[in-house]
């Protein structure tokens, strides 16, 4: 059988985009997903308390579990690295769509699917490092990261985000990238932008 697996962190994120990559691939592959998954939950809790965990446990030898990436799986190395072990073990293939990886039962799946997750894995750090690095030093000189206390509006719609919108400006994302990324229109993310980060934009 066919799973199709989609995860969000939050209820402001929606699972569409990953119902649509994954039903553009089987189509266009001529199979069909047998079943679906999908949850919002933090990629960082325990895959025992997620849909996920339950899922593993019911899959069977030959089965495939097909997610938008193999970050949808996890949030960290090891969790990640967990995941795709037990799928090794019982003999279930990992296909990923944006990562374009097929992760079967044999050797070269699991050094791949162990080289690919220790990068991004370092990436996720080394990013982390550089957002807070940045924000320090914005700090260090005088620079206003959040709104001026006292502005007429309290609040936007991407208010809250200022971390993780620096983080895809970091990732070299396109300010059309990011907006869709946050659901937003792209001038709304400028309009915030300026507000917020004057100096990237």
């Amino acid at each position: 059988m066919i799973y199709g697996y989609v995860r969000v962190s939050s209820d402001k994120q929606t699972t569409e985009n990953q119902i649509f990559e994954i039903s553009r691939f089987v189509k266009y592959n001529k199979l069909h997903v047998d079943r679906w998954i999908n949850e919002t939950i933090s990629g960082v809790t325990d895959v025992n308390k997620r849909k996920l965990g339950q899922l593993l446990k019911n899959l069977n030898r030959g089965d495939t579990l097909i997610t938008s990436e193999l970050s949808r799986l996890g949030r960290n190395l090891l969790q990640v690295m967990s995941i795709l072990s037990y799928c090794m073990e019982h003999e279930i293939s990992v296909w990923t769509i944006k990562d374009n990886y097929r992760l079967a039962p044999d050797l070269q799946s699991k050094i791949l699917a162990f080289a690919f997750s220790l990068s991004a894995e370092i990436e996720r750090t080394l990013i982390s490092q550089r957002t807070k690095e940045a924000m320090r030093r914005l700090k260090a000189e005088g620079k206003t990261l959040g709104r001026p206390i006292g502005s007429r509006n309290k609040h936007y719609k991407l208010s809250g985000h200022e971390e993780r919108i620096y983080l895809c400006l970091a990732r070299r994302y396109s300010l059309n990238q990011t907006a869709k990324y946050f659901h937003v229109q792209t001038s709304t993310l400028k309009r915030f932008l300026i507000r917020e980060f004057e100096d990237y934009v």
